[in-house]
């Protein structure tokens, strides 16, 4: 940290953000996982953490709400480099599968290669999971940077372990409650179903943005006691009739208990901030809302035990994408940072 200049150039250094932090010296550690084997629409967003590394070194390091926020100790785990092999292997056979089903082919013509996907996925879970315990046994909060919606899982169930109850707060386009989406048990549109089946502790899940779900998965919004839906189309609605956006995070963030972990897909946002992502929706939220959502959650004594940041998916053509998600992860890097401190200092 002596000889490192938060306002020089960024270094490659395989941190993201450049940052000097060694393993043994971080609070935060991101964990890569390049996979986006189940995406349903436009695939892509396995190359997100190599992107959104790339474009973390052209942000500038200070922070308005922190000013210390370059201190902020975040390291970066070596990325496992079978996963991206297996990644292509198995989005092979899954977009075989996908074209099949979308023209009318059943799924029991494709049984056998649905179950290869499907233990591939496991396969991943297991990764994410075991790397996730170990970098939390060393004290570490951690950070999953993906890579399709479907890669927390792992981390959740890791994070799980540590707490009696948690809640999660989950931004995106999407309500991720479809049961084995196109026959895929861990599908990037199934990962809250996954949550809530598989991870018992679990007490809320609260989204935020939702804009996009079936008729499943509303009944579901409707019936699980657990979860706290405030769609895009009520935020709009309680906006154009006069609610401060700021009461309606305070209504959202009393919905979730003391200990929470942040799932944020960045088709949350607005489709200008990520039109190349994998199924973008109109609507969404802006960056600056955001922004403001996840420091009031800071701020309100609640602990952030966890995060992830999903379906980033760069364009050939521009790093707009990449930008735009490298300024959320260091929003959930610093704030999860200072959150710490925060609760910390309250017990």
């Amino acid at each position: 940290m002596t000889d490192f200049d938060p306002n020089d150039i960024g270094i490659a250094n395989g941190n993201f953000f450049g940052l000097p932090f060694t393993a043994a010296e971080a609070d935060i550690a991101l964990i890569s996982v390049p996979w986006d084997v189940t995406t349903s629409y436009r695939a892509g967003t396995h190359k997100g953490p190599q992107a959104i590394m790339d474009a973390s070194l052209q942000g500038d390091l200070f922070d308005q709400a922190l000013p210390d926020a370059r201190k902020t100790r975040i390291s970066t785990v070596p990325e496992d480099l079978s996963i991206a092999e297996k990644n292509s292997r198995f989005r092979e056979i899954a977009e075989k599968i996908i074209e099949g089903l979308g023209e009318g082919v059943s799924k029991k013509n494709y049984s056998s290669e649905t179950e290869l996907v499907n233990s591939a996925s496991e396969e991943l879970n297991r990764y994410v999971y075991q790397t996730a315990k170990e970098q939390i046994r060393s004290g570490k909060l951690t950070g999953i940077v993906g890579g399709d919606h479907s890669v927390p899982l792992g981390a959740i169930k890791a994070v799980s372990e540590q707490y009696q109850s948690f809640g999660i707060l989950h931004i995106d386009a999407h309500a991720d409650l479809r049961e084995a989406y196109e026959g895929f048990r861990y599908s990037h549109a199934s990962i809250m179903y996954n949550a809530l089946k598989e991870i018992n502790n679990i007490n809320t899940l609260t989204q935020v943005g939702v804009r996009d779900f079936c008729q499943q998965e509303h009944d579901l919004i409707m019936t699980d006691p657990r979860i706290n839906c405030f769609t895009d189309s009520l935020i709009r609605q309680n906006s154009f009739k006069g609610k401060l956006f700021a009461d309606q995070c305070r209504e959202i963030i009393e919905t979730l208990p003391a200990n929470v972990y942040v799932s944020f897909d960045i088709d949350g946002l607005a489709p200008d901030l990520c039109p190349n992502t994998g199924t973008p929706v109109p609507g969404g939220l802006s960056f600056a809302e955001a922004d403001y959502l996840l420091w009031q959650l800071v701020n309100s004594g609640k602990k952030i035990v966890g995060f992830d940041l999903c379906e980033v998916s760069p364009s050939a053509e521009d790093q707009w994408d990449a930008n735009v998600g490298a300024r959320v992860l260091f929003k959930l890097c610093v704030y999860s940072g200072h959150n710490q401190t925060i609760t910390n200092i309250t017990k």
